[in-house]
């Protein structure tokens, strides 16, 4: 393992939301004493899944839409590995939605940090899942006809383990998410992060959420499944951020007997012939 610089090579605009997002990672991962060599950050396409190429970890940069299932086969051949997922709405919510609702269902222990601009930047400006009904983008001429996707929502119903929303222009509050997200130990942990795209959204800008956003309230018991429900469809004049969700079912893999017998890559094939 060794220290990478990139000097001025990182591919993002300046001013992007992806940069406090980096930042609040890594202090979050010294935070919680993760171990890079037992670290695998897992992406699939997109600026955001650009982000596993500019820090120190083992990088897994798979398909359009695939991160979740390429999390998922690495976890189970090896479930003592921090498996970390860096993603964008597009990525995570359109492309690899199929796979996001049955990795929450299946209550695998993976991380996922999603990047949610609500457009596809790589792309250059397309409504993504996310982008709130009547947003117009150069494709889209008459405005997002189609109801937003609402990831905490689907991630409450599915009753995955740790459930949280964090703003990239609080970066304090954000490092304090990911941190409170890599200590769940077991099942599916979702990060949804606003993260303005600062040349291809000008409509949900910096200021735009710093208008709307709010902390949870302390006294919010996150256990506590209508509630979380409710924090989940808030949206408009105030959006929520912190811990909404958490529950206490097992995690996918701690159900596999074979696993409690150690990694599988560390377990004895079958005898040779």
């Amino acid at each position: 393992m060794i220290d990478l610089d990139f000097g001025n090579e990182i591919a993002w605009c300046p001013g992007c939301g992806n940069f406090p997002i980096l930042k609040a990672l890594d202090e979050a991962l010294e935070e919680v004493a993760v171990d890079r060599r037992q670290l695998v950050l897992v992406s699939g396409i997109g600026q955001a899944a650009k982000l596993p190429h500019y820090t120190r970890a083992n990088v897994f940069n798979g398909l359009h839409g695939r991160a979740v299932p390429a999390a998922f086969g690495i976890k189970l051949a090896n479930h003592e590995l921090e498996v970390v997922i860096h993603s964008g709405d597009g990525d995570m919510y359109g492309e690899g939605g199929n796979h996001l609702v049955h990795a929450m269902r299946r209550n695998i222990s993976v991380k996922a940090f999603v990047h949610n601009n609500q457009v596809y930047g790589l792309t250059k400006g397309q409504a993504s899942p996310t982008s709130d009904l009547g947003m117009v983008t150069k494709l889209q001429v008459d405005g997002v006809k189609a109801r937003p996707f609402n990831p905490m929502a689907s991630a409450v119903a599915a009753d995955c383990s740790f459930v949280a929303r964090a703003f990239a222009g609080d970066r304090e509050h954000l490092r304090q998410m990911m941190a409170a997200a890599l200590r769940c130990r077991e099942g599916f942990a979702l990060l949804d992060i606003l993260q303005p795209c600062v040349t291809f959204n000008k409509v949900n800008t910096f200021k735009w959420y710093r208008e709307r956003v709010r902390r949870i309230d302390p006294g919010h018991d996150p256990y506590d499944r209508a509630a979380a429900f409710a924090l989940a469809e808030e949206w408009g004049m105030t959006i929520p951020i912190g811990i909404i969700y958490r529950s206490q079912r097992p995690g996918y893999e701690s159900q596999l007997p074979v696993l409690a017998q150690g990694p599988l890559v560390s377990q004895a094939g079958p005898p040779q012939a």
